[in-house]
């Protein structure tokens, strides 16, 4: 399968086309709280993107910086999504660096869900979390 290929499209629409959001309303809010930026700025989710763009995206707790290859609306397999961006060099260390901090850290209060009861409190304080 071949995605039709175009000169440029919304930014949103590149996103969820590329799969880095599930859905391009996820793509449009991330973009609109900053946590999506071209070219080292906030723009809007319809700014335009074109091929040699320079995205970073900081989707939950990973960050990207990519370089846009090709340009799309159509959300495509993932490995043609994967052909339509290439990361960088130091984006990729970077994600690996903090994957590994989480192999070997886990935060206490993540495993609490809602107000943390007299027993968790006391676990946390003692630090066995």
């Amino acid at each position: 399968m071949k995605l039709p290929l175009i000169e440029t499209t919304r930014l949103d629409k590149w996103l969820w086309a590329a799969r880095f959001f599930k859905t391009r309303t996820l793509a449009t809010n991330a973009i609109e709280l900053g946590r999506v930026l071209q070219n080292e700025q906030r723009v809007k989710p319809a700014h335009t993107v074109r091929s040699g763009d320079i995205l970073e995206i900081h989707h939950g707790e990973q960050v990207w910086t990519v370089t846009v290859l090709l340009v799309s609306e159509t959300r495509g397999p993932a490995p043609l999504a994967q052909a339509m961006y290439e990361e960088t060099e130091a984006s990729r260390n970077a994600r690996a660096t903090e994957a590994e901090k989480r192999r070997y850290f886990h935060e206490p209060a993540a495993a609490i869900h809602g107000r943390p009861t007299k027993r968790d409190r006391r676990r946390l304080d003692s630090g066995w979390g």
